[in-house]
């Protein structure tokens, strides 16, 4: 179904495009139909290869803030044995946000799964979702609140300024990833920047809310890499894997720093360029 090669450039791709919000899913449907690559982008096993990459580019995430997860996790379970969330404890509130942030696309992925793979089929429409998908982070520069920054708060203290109701609002913007095309890394900067955070606060909430969710789809999805007709691709999807952690790691070092003072039109113009390209290339060929 896929080769060593393809299984490479896609990993790469999508261990980029994931954190960058430019959609990696839409990338990976798109681009084997440019480069003439006779995949079946309707097969279960292509969901499961981009399952495994997804997977992978989690736990490069888990990894870069692991010990940021750890705080998080010791805080939530300590609010929960305290039956409270102390105001001073940044790090059980920061837990339940993002349980809070994650919650609408996670039901919301569940019971569409089976409909939203119909979509990844068909890279004329993922085109066009990516050409939106710059025109949402246009439009999030244009439309965000503009702050004076004057606290001298951690950064994870001026997250949880944030409301629960809030969070649940970068939650259902996160909604829009579920469409091919739509960037995940995209839709919560967007919610974030609305919901009155900095480019810097919004890329890291953003980061830590991608973490449980991809690790819930893989665990949906990875058991079927391992049925026995689906032996003989194991060794292409380990290998984009492997190539999408390296690229998904070094992406986030890069996306920490560049968010501290640079903004999202850049690649809101790529999305719209790219977007309405590959329509025409696709629609002309």
């Amino acid at each position: 179904m896929i080769s060593y090669f393809q299984a490479i450039v896609l990993g790469a791709v999508q261990g980029v495009t994931e954190l960058f919000p430019i959609s990696s899913l839409g990338h990976s449907v798109i681009l084997p139909s440019l480069l003439g690559w006779h995949i079946n982008q309707n097969d279960n096993l292509f969901l499961v290869f981009l399952v495994a990459t997804h997977f992978a580019t989690a736990l490069a995430l888990f990894i870069f803030f692991f010990k940021d997860w750890i705080l998080i996790i010791k805080g939530f379970f300590r609010s929960i044995k305290e039956k409270s969330i102390k105001q001073t404890d940044t790090h059980a509130k920061l837990g339940w946000l993002i349980i809070l942030g994650t919650l609408p696309a996670g039901i919301l992925g569940f019971l569409l799964q089976k409909k939203i793979q119909l979509l990844i089929a068909s890279p004329f429409y993922v085109a066009i979702f990516l050409f939106f998908n710059g025109c949402i982070l246009y439009g999030a520069e244009m439309l965000r609140r503009k702050k004076v920054e004057t606290s001298q708060a951690s950064i994870d203290e001026k997250i949880t300024k944030i409301s629960y109701t809030q969070a649940l609002k970068i939650g259902f913007t996160e909604c829009l990833a579920l469409i091919p095309g739509f960037s995940r890394t995209g839709s919560t900067l967007t919610g974030g920047l609305l919901v009155g955070l900095n480019h810097e606060e919004a890329a890291r909430f953003s980061f830590l809310l991608a973490t449980p969710i991809i690790f819930a789809a893989a665990i949906l999805k990875l058991p079927d890499l391992f049925k026995s007709s689906n032996i003989h691709t194991i060794g292409p999807i380990l290998s984009g894997s492997l190539v999408a952690m390296t690229a998904a790691y070094l992406s986030t070092r890069f996306l920490t720093q560049y968010f501290k003072t640079k903004k999202l039109t850049p690649f809101a113009i790529y999305c719209m360029v790219f977007g309405i390209g590959s329509f025409l290339l696709l629609y002309f060929r």
